[in-house]
């Protein structure tokens, strides 16, 4: 059993997210992502920067960032065929609910850049535990919008950068298990001779 709600911990153990394009209705209410989204904030934060946004994309709204997607698509990819713009059509529609998360670090503050960026991609883990434990499932996408800087224009500014597109809904299949690392290969105990030349 996949995102087990008997107990937080079972939770953990069992969290597995979806694929966006799998998921259908019922998605979260606009009160629901409120929540999740104020769950994803209580994230570690060194410096308390909150140096990440949240931009919700209202199911109505999805049509228009369609557009927008594909008019930087063919800007920024001149050799790009319809098949192309029709999977940045699906991309953007998919599954019910749609948050865009953004790191947006404070730049010459004394907090190392490279900690708030940890910080905002654990605010996009909160996020998927924050759905996973309100009943829903979700998933965290990349993609070529990620690192556009036109595509971060629409939801942000220089310099915040996209951390990911999180897709929210409800499983429309059976979820499967992917392969994980094995504990013996990803785990080490330190002791004094360990190095690279260990």
């Amino acid at each position: 059993m996949f995102n087990d709600l008997s107990t937080p911990l079972s939770l953990l153990q069992t969290r597995r997210s979806g694929k966006p394009r799998d998921m259908v209705a019922p998605g979260p209410s606009p009160q629901q992502l409120r929540e999740m989204v104020a769950i994803a904030a209580r994230t570690p934060d060194h410096g308390k920067l909150a140096p990440w946004r949240f931009v919700i994309v209202p199911d109505a709204a999805r049509p228009a960032l369609v557009e927008r997607l594909i008019e930087i698509q063919r800007t920024e990819k001149p050799d790009c065929t319809v098949r192309d713009e029709e999977a940045t059509a699906q991309f953007v529609t998919q599954a019910p609910a749609l948050v865009v998360v953004l790191s947006a670090p404070v730049h010459g503050h004394k907090i190392p850049l490279w900690e708030q960026e940890l910080s905002a991609g654990a605010a996009c883990m909160n996020l998927l535990h924050a759905a996973h434990a309100c009943g829903f499932v979700g998933g965290w996408l990349t993609g070529w919008a990620a690192y556009s800087d036109k595509v971060r224009d629409l939801f942000g500014e220089a310099p915040q950068r996209i951390v990911g597109f999180v897709f929210i809904g409800t499983p429309g299949r059976d979820l499967e298990e992917r392969p994980r690392g094995e504990l013996s290969e990803i785990v080490h105990q330190w002791n004094p001779g360990y190095g690279p030349d260990r």
